[in-house]
């Protein structure tokens, strides 16, 4: 049954990712300070800092009693015994956004009992916003959007960096597939969400603000989402990375875990 509570924890997020991207693109091609955070964490900019300063403030200040989770505030594990946290990256495509491309967003998402109950992933830029609660349809800008119908691996379209093609991560054999890539994690599952994708893919771990909010939208839309292993998602664990993950339409993501899982049966040398 729907639960009250999530459609307005949605409208919420809502509310705050479209203030959030006021912020961004008040940074956006504007040369903002940058940092690099250092063990291969990445770059983050003035822009991730005042973003979060205002999610923090406009969620945490709706929900005092829920969790927070999120890319730029040192983890508290208080969250741990919340009913429910918010999970947040402030600047999903932080590279992408310092080069002033558009494909940047914010991924905000509320999750409980290890679930993602409501989404939000919002490209300012582009002005596209993508959402769902766990009892409702995935919506792009309040329009029904479902995944890709392919059937055939062969040639479908996975959303993944150059490392994920490397041999070794495929005992079935690399697939034969048409590789694509955008920098931010939540928008390649949202793109997968819509059908514009036939599959996102990464097996390194994955931090939980980068794809908790798509892995909702993409589910919601009735694509498959899982861990590298094809595992089920948890989130708002003590260490908040999971282990990759795996998204598509129902037929390629199984074909995919098949490859992913299944050692290759070689062919007996005569005697």
């Amino acid at each position: 049954m729907p639960v009250p509570e999530d459609a307005d924890d949605l409208a919420l997020l809502v509310a705050a990712a479209r203030k959030a991207g006021e912020i961004a693109l008040r940074f956006w091609k504007q040369s903002p300070e940058t940092w690099d955070k250092g063990d291969g964490q990445g770059p983050v900019t003035e822009a991730d800092l005042a973003v979060n300063t205002l999610l923090a403030s406009e969620l945490r200040g709706a929900r005092p009693d829920y969790g927070w989770l999120s890319e730029e505030t040192p983890d508290d594990l208080d969250r741990l015994h919340r009913a429910r946290t918010f999970i947040i990256d402030p600047i999903d495509g932080t590279r992408a956004f310092i080069a002033g491309e558009d494909t940047f967003a914010h991924s905000l998402a509320i999750a409980e009992a290890g679930q993602i109950t409501a989404g939000v992933v919002f490209l300012p830029a582009l002005g596209r916003l993508y959402a769902a609660h766990r009892a409702g349809p995935a919506l792009r800008d309040g329009v029904p959007i479902q995944p890709s119908g392919r059937v055939d691996l062969l040639g479908a379209s996975l959303l993944t960096p150059k490392s994920t093609m490397a041999p070794d991560h495929w005992p079935g054999g690399v697939p034969n597939v048409t590789r694509a890539f955008r920098p931010s994690l939540a928008f390649r599952l949202c793109l997968v969400a819509e059908g514009r994708h036939d599959a996102m893919a990464t097996f390194r771990p994955a931090w939980e603000w980068d794809i908790a909010a798509g892995a909702l939208i993409a589910s919601r839309a009735g694509a498959v989402a899982t861990d590298g292993q094809g595992a089920p998602l948890r989130f708002n664990a003590r260490d908040p990375r999971t282990q990759g993950a795996l998204v598509g339409s129902p037929a390629i993501h199984e074909a995919l875990l098949a490859q992913r899982t299944t050692p290759q049966t070689l062919p007996r040398s005569g005697s």
